[in-house]
């Protein structure tokens, strides 16, 4: 049996190849699994870079890249943080909103379909422990 670093890399490949897959089907066809790093972590109401880069893992620059590629892309902008003006948040425009919105729907779309796949109950034991294991990193 392969171990858990394999298992969890086959999963993620097959996960993010379904969801971005479906995600361009639903017109989001620039973004690209790098992008998730923001996207999956970004709040309707803005996030600071640094938390966007503790969230996801990512270093400060790779998030900040990653920010510059998706406000040319169109999904999310800059402004300053109310709470300190000299902070900026990223805050997701309409089409950023759009795929929050459409990756929501298709990532409970994959997670019924596994769970239809082992069973409830064993899914959502399975998601218990690889949360708990994922976060002792």
């Amino acid at each position: 049996m392969p171990d858990v670093g394999v298992l969890s890399a086959h999963l993620l490949s097959g996960f993010q190849k379904e969801l971005f897959s479906r995600l361009a089907e639903a017109g989001h066809d620039q973004l690209r699994p790098r992008h998730g790093a923001v996207m999956a972590h970004i709040a309707t109401g803005g996030t600071r870079a640094s938390e966007l880069s503790e969230r996801s893992g990512q270093h400060k620059q790779v998030v900040g890249t990653l920010i510059d590629e998706l406000e040319h892309l169109g999904y999310v902008t800059r402004r300053p943080d109310p709470a300190d003006r000299r902070a900026k948040l990223v805050v997701p425009t309409d089409l950023g909103r759009d795929q929050m919105a459409q990756a929501k729907r298709i990532v409970a779309d994959i997670e019924h379909r596994l769970a239809e796949l082992v069973g409830r109950e064993r899914f959502a034991e399975f998601k218990a422990v690889f949360e708990e294991v994922a976060r002792s990193y």
